[in-house]
């Protein structure tokens, strides 16, 4: 019998936890690819968060697929980098000629463009907390915790005023 109880990771980080066992690594062969991808398009970092809602890869992981891919073909390795990364930043170009030619059509038609298909992931970051930025403004409840904080601080400015008798 053994003497630690639990599942196999509880027993691992025991392990590892009183320096008996190195801490584990996973690694898998496009690691490497991704991170030449990322040293070599470093704004594409903020592209690559976890969308649970989308289906599509991130653009990493389409450039690592495609260099295994060529590889497995029998590319050389730095041929077969060149040939992904040439895919991606035609890829690019394309996503935004077409997204200049919807703006185009929609300002012919006298409409509104239609919002960007491909937003950088900075800006629908910052367009999920605009809510709460606006928020702060105009709902009552936060405007009177600010007000009860100020008036807390201005008790706070004038007692420590008063403790010290008024001279520096």
């Amino acid at each position: 019998m053994s003497f630690i109880k639990g599942d196999l990771l509880t027993r691992t980080r025991k392990l590892v936890k009183g320096l008996a066992k190195a801490e584990p690594k996973i690694t898998l062969p496009e690691d490497v690819y991704i991170k030449k991808f990322f040293r070599k398009h470093p704004d594409s970092k903020h592209e690559d968060a976890i969308k649970i809602s989308s289906f599509d890869p991130p653009p990493a992981r389409i450039f690592v697929l495609r260099v295994l891919e060529l590889k497995e073909q029998g590319v050389a390795e730095e041929e077969a980098m060149a040939v992904a990364d040439m895919e991606y930043r035609m890829e690019r170009k394309e996503k935004k000629k077409a997204y200049s030619c919807l703006k185009k059509v929609a300002r012919l038609q006298g409409k509104r463009p239609p919002p960007n298909p491909y937003p950088s992931a900075i800006k629908e970051i910052q367009a999920e907390e605009k809510k709460y930025v606006r928020d702060r403004f105009y709902n009552p409840k936060i405007i009177q915790l600010v007000r009860q904080l100020q008036e807390d601080k201005a008790a706070e400015a004038q007692e420590r005023f008063r403790a010290g008798g008024g001279s520096w």
